[in-house]
């Protein structure tokens, strides 16, 4: 069903193969979520996997979707509640820097969430096609993610903890902006509370390159880890490589629990004035002195535009330096260049 094989669908069904039912599956129609999409409404003929194999892309009413398919351990209740917390985290985000949920499947299996599919790709390889990225560009960058990420955080009644913000899972649009995505191992969170893991996450949960040290450690943690991964991804945006690139994954949240952070070896002039403090007040030790997304918005935005007038004085002097040498050339005096030197 899931790659509309129909020929072997009614062979099988001939030898009497049932179709399995979902654990989302409601006994009455009347229940059946308004955002279920009929299994056989996707098209996987030609399909390919994104994002680290997690997602695929699929044909959706004449539009290509992105399509996370459950496929394992429909009786597994870690699994199922891994998707009900996904779905249910999904159909609460509407956010321009946020991927845009269209649907899912929950009343046949395998089951699936259905999300837009964006065709650039994601910021990690994104970043590994460009390197270093020039600073307007990742300062740009910077505040779609914060934005996206404020959105999340200021969710109410509950906040929304991503968890797992790192380059894979940051999409770039058509627009060149970001989007957040992939809410795999997201939480929910009461606002002004703490949360702690019934047990330590594990490198298959998450990437732990960008793992905050408390997460790490098995602490009591709340929106402030999704603020240290956010440094991280800044610096990497104007480094050009990942945190401790020379270090294995599994190494690397040792080196921030011992207070160690990634080297800014940049030149200086690719960090704008104030950008490398905010840096590190994000990836602080403390959680309660990194700033809040609501925070950290306002003064990229006063670096950007500190900025961007900076870059746009140095163009025009040359270019009246120029318009003056033409004027000269027509037999003008020459003490007027003066004015301009």
């Amino acid at each position: 069903m899931h790659y509309n094989n129909h020929d072997v669908i009614k062979l099988l069904e001939k030898h009497g193969a049932k179709h399995l039912t979902a654990p989302m599956h409601v006994q009455n129609v009347r229940e059946v979520p308004e955002y279920e999409i009929g299994p056989r409404e996707l098209d996987f003929t030609s399909s390919v996997e994104i994002t680290k194999g997690t997602y695929r892309i699929a044909s959706w009413r004449g539009t290509k979707v992105a399509v996370k398919t459950f496929w394992e351990g429909l009786t597994d209740e870690d699994k199922l509640r891994a998707f009900r917390d996904e779905l249910a985290l999904l159909q609460k985000a509407r956010h321009p820097n946020v991927v845009q949920f269209l649907g899912a499947v929950t009343q046949s299996s395998p089951m699936m969430i259905v999300t837009e599919y964006l065709p650039k790709g994601d910021l990690h390889e994104y970043l590994k096609r460009k390197g270093a990225l020039k600073p307007a560009t990742a300062l740009r960058f910077a505040m779609d993610i914060a934005r996206g990420m404020n959105y999340l955080h200021e969710n109410k009644p509950e906040a929304i903890i991503h968890r797992d913000l790192e380059p894979s899972n940051i999409l770039l649009d058509d627009s060149g902006h970001l989007k957040v995505a992939d809410f795999g191992v997201s939480k929910l969170l009461k606002v002004a509370n703490r949360i702690k893991e019934d047990k330590p996450l594990t490198y298959h949960d998450t990437s732990c390159r960008y793992l905050a040290p408390e997460v790490f450690r098995n602490e009591e943690y709340d929106t402030k880890v999704d603020v240290f991964s956010f440094a991280l991804i800044l610096q990497e945006m104007i480094e050009g490589c990942p945190p401790f690139h020379s270090k294995q994954d599994h190494e690397v949240p040792k080196c921030y629990a011992a207070k160690e952070r990634p080297p800014f070896k940049a030149p200086t002039k690719f960090y704008a004035r104030g950008l490398k403090q905010l840096i590190e007040e994000c990836w602080s030790e403390n959680p309660a002195d990194r700033p809040t997304f609501k925070q950290i918005i306002p003064r990229l935005e006063a670096i950007y535009n500190r900025f961007g007038h900076r870059r746009r004085w140095k163009v025009m002097r040359p270019l009246k330096c120029f318009h003056n040498l033409e004027w000269m050339k027509d037999g003008s005096s020459l003490g007027s260049q003066s004015h301009y030197s």
